[in-house]
């Protein structure tokens, strides 16, 4: 019976993860490294689960206390040089997967909401949108119960841009329509003039 895919015994699956790691911007969890590495048929959650605690063991990957995995310079060296084993299609996909984990993990690391409870029983969300200059943008907002203040929470994190853009189009319409209002109410003075 011919076999299907690439991955067909541990190394080749620690190869997989080294490669996937070594192009992750910071940290993953044993699920999103699963879920970044699952680009072939033959490789299994049970495969990544056995591969991880030995790549640990070995030094190629940290384990951190927060329960996720980044790779060590060993690991980025080692993988380096046994990633040309790698087959081709599965690098491609790998890669594409990572990019958007990478995107996904610099637009969350941009977004703050944050919920505090107040003396009166009511809850303030804090939020804010950063950029690599510094803070773009930052609301505090009263929410009467909390769960109001976990879907206020919520609702920013995944709309953060859409709601800076809209803050923004309200209030340079705003100043807009007051200049264009002020001029035309105190008239242009070059108009209306005889030459």
């Amino acid at each position: 019976m011919e076999q299907r895919g690439f991955i067909h015994s541990m190394m080749d699956v620690k190869v997989l993860i080294l490669y996937a790691m070594s192009r992750v911007e910071g940290t993953a969890t044993a699920q999103k490294i699963y879920e970044l590495c699952f680009q072939d048929d033959c490789v299994s959650y049970f495969d990544i689960q056995e591969a991880l605690p030995q790549l640990a063991a070995s030094g190629h990957l940290a384990l951190l206390g927060d329960n996720t995995y980044e790779i060590t310079a060993e690991g980025r060296e080692t993988g380096a040089l046994v990633e040309d084993s790698l087959a081709y299609p599965v690098a491609q996909r790998v890669e594409a997967a990572v990019a958007q984990y990478n995107r996904e993990q610099r637009r969350q690391n941009r977004i703050r909401a944050e919920i505090h409870a107040r003396d009166n029983g009511d809850y303030t969300v804090a939020m804010g949108l950063h950029d690599h200059m510094g803070s773009l943008m930052s609301l505090e907002l009263m929410a009467p119960s909390e769960q109001q203040a976990r879907r206020m929470a919520d609702a920013f994190r995944n709309h953060a841009e859409e709601i800076f853009q809209q803050i923004m189009a309200v209030m340079l319409e705003r100043t807009e329509g007051r200049r264009s209002s002020k001029g035309s109410a105190a008239g242009n003075p070059g108009e209306n003039q005889e030459v």
